[in-house]
């Protein structure tokens, strides 16, 4: 049963930031802080007064308002080893296989590199949640700036294999987009055809789609679904490695 509270917010274009709580400690973490003055505004909003501050990676959208945030709330920082560019603010660095504890929670820590050599995803398995960054999207990845398709596949494994309910917060609100690429790729997908219907219908009413579940993104995420047969079909590409089709499937959404 989930013990911590969840609030997700808006900032930027198309970019989301998190608040997690603990009505039991009262301690409060801020996932990614790329604009100082929606953060504050979302803690203001809540009544929750910030302890930690956790960074997926470096990019400034993810990183920029750190250290405004940091000073106004005192918070400590943690965030990947410096395998990227320098995160100015960070407290304490964390990598793959290490944990922590927040509130009494558990915390794993998953490196994901691929969109970033420093990308790293918080998974709180007594919770069913993951942050991912910009790993994985409702029914996408993040391009590939750091990394090769091939490492970037075998990071999307770690975390295909999480528990299908749990429940995924990603970085930012690319549903609609990711899911008109994802139907040429996977026409003949009903479970895919149904969730565009779902993406429309909350789009159009100005509801974000995030988060999803693993489960769901198993189902319908074509750079989830680089062994199915029927995605292969399409692309021609039955006899080739599972990097091998990400990779096609990759290069494709950034040519869409």
């Amino acid at each position: 049963m989930r013990t911590l509270q969840i609030h997700q917010y808006p900032y930027g274009n198309d970019n989301y930031g998190v608040l997690l709580h603990s009505t039991q400690t009262g301690e409060t973490a801020a996932i990614d802080t790329g604009d100082a003055k929606a953060t504050i505004g979302a803690l203001e909003k809540t009544g929750w007064n910030l302890s930690e501050i956790w960074i997926t990676h470096h990019h400034a959208d993810h990183t920029a308002g750190l250290t405004s945030v940091k000073s106004a709330t005192s918070a400590k920082c943690i965030g990947p080893h410096e395998l990227s560019s320098p995160i100015k603010g960070l407290d304490t660095h964390i990598g793959d296989g290490e944990s922590m504890m927040f509130a009494g929670v558990k915390v794993e820590v998953i490196t994901t590199p691929g969109h970033t050599r420093d990308m790293i995803n918080f998974y709180l398995p007594d919770e069913q949640l993951v942050f991912t960054g910009d790993t994985l999207f409702a029914l996408g990845c993040g391009r590939l700036f750091e990394e090769s398709a091939k490492t970037m596949h075998a990071s999307l494994q770690k975390l295909m294999a999480l528990p299908a309910d749990t429940q995924v917060y990603c970085s930012h609100e690319y549903t609609l987009a990711n899911a008109k690429f994802a139907i040429t790729v996977d026409p003949d997908n009903q479970e895919l055809q149904k969730r565009i219907k779902r993406i429309d219908s909350l789009r159009a009413d100005g509801k974000p789609t995030v988060p999803t579940t693993i489960g769901e993104e198993l189902a319908t995420n074509p750079f989830l679904r680089f062994e199915d047969d029927d995605v292969r079909a399409v692309l021609g590409m039955q006899e080739s490695s599972g990097a091998e089709v990400f990779a096609e499937i990759r290069q494709r959404k950034d040519n869409f």
